[in-house]
């Protein structure tokens, strides 16, 4: 990180601010969205004329609650679709090298064990403003898209199902590898081992209490665990 200039947005952000924590580093600009709004390709492209950065990493993005991307599409699409949109053409046009942040949410969540190469099919509107992201981004080669499902440490909930699976992994964990990724391009699964939510959680939370999910929903399917064997085996 000595050598070069990163641009993060979602500073402000759950993983923005564990990593921030971690990383005290000059070369990592955390912008805010008044200082660098996505939704505005001009000042987009000003931001990173200004700055030169060699690395985009995009992690800002509408997400909970999942409700609020039924409820308001025209925000969910100008912030998710159209931000990420301005992301790419900005980039390409400096030929900065663009990381984005992406989810487990773009699989379709009903067998599980998907990997990079495994057809889409997003279960909720969250999962398709972060799918329409991932189209812009992969027609910029010079991209790297890491579908994600991690989640705040320790873990905020009193109980967690037993029944749905998942590959949680903390913001810590990811966080601390994730300097290891940036050079890499095309997509790359990240999550943890695949296991109940319950099971992930107790391990971090002994008071955690059980809970049986009855049925799937949009906000929460049973099994939308991914095959990480890719990222696994870059550690």
């Amino acid at each position: 990180m000595k050598n070069y200039k990163i641009v993060f947005t979602g500073g402000s952000g759950r993983f923005g601010k564990v990593l921030r924590d971690i990383y005290n580093d000059k070369n990592i600009l955390f912008p805010t969205s008044k200082e660098l709004d996505v939704t505005n390709f001009e000042k987009t492209a000003k931001y990173l004329i200004k700055h030169r950065p060699k690395y985009f990493v995009h992690a800002a993005a509408l997400s909970r609650p999942m409700s609020i991307h039924e409820k308001e599409i025209t925000r969910s699409i100008d912030t998710n679709i159209i931000g990420t949109c301005n992301v790419v053409k900005a980039c390409s046009e400096k030929k900065i090298k663009l990381i984005y942040f992406s989810t487990n949410y773009v699989y379709p969540a009903k067998k599980g064990n998907y990997d990079e190469n495994s057809a889409m099919l997003p279960f909720n509107n969250y999962g398709w403003s972060k799918l329409g992201g991932e189209a812009a981004v992969q027609m910029y080669k010079n991209s790297l898209i890491l579908r994600i499902c991690m989640t705040e440490k320790p873990f905020i909930h009193s109980y967690a199902f037993t029944n749905l699976k998942t590959n949680f992994m903390f913001h810590e964990d990811l966080a601390k590898v994730f300097f290891k990724l940036i050079n890499k391009k095309g997509i790359i699964n990240i999550g943890g081992p695949v296991q109940s939510v319950y099971s992930f959680a107790k391990k971090n939370n002994k008071k955690v209490k059980k809970k049986i999910l009855k049925k799937a929903t949009s906000n929460l399917p049973l099994n939308s665990t991914m095959n990480i064997r890719r990222f696994k085996k870059l550690f």
